[in-house]
């Protein structure tokens, strides 16, 4: 039954969800590294040396923004997950049978 199970699942899903949180990581650097580049470029074409700053910062917004995404897709599957688990967990009862005596104890 074991190799059921693993048959029906599919092989490469551990693979993905690794490159999933390793391309968050990624996101996180090329951002702030393009947030340098704007900045640089905003220096050389202004000639003003703070103007750097300006482009570090919004790459280091856009890389917090990264993570808050990242974080709310995760989040919204945890979600899921805990909700279907909840439905699993609730009792199944027969709509057929009728229930005599509802209100009284019998034991």
């Amino acid at each position: 039954m074991d190799n059921k199970n693993q048959e029906e699942q599919p092989r490469f899903k551990p693979l993905i969800e690794a490159a999933d949180h390793l391309s968050l990581g990624i996101s996180i650097v090329v951002a702030v590294l393009m947030g340098v580049g704007i900045g640089w470029l905003l220096q050389r074409w202004t000639g003003v040396a703070w103007t750097m700053f300006i482009g570090v910062f919004i790459g280091i917004a856009a890389a917090i923004l990264n993570v808050y995404k990242a974080y709310s897709k995760q989040y919204k599957e945890y979600e899921e997950l805990a909700k279907e688990r909840s439905e699993r967990m609730k009792p199944h009862f027969d709509k057929d049978e009728d229930d005599e005596d509802y209100g009284e104890k019998n034991y």
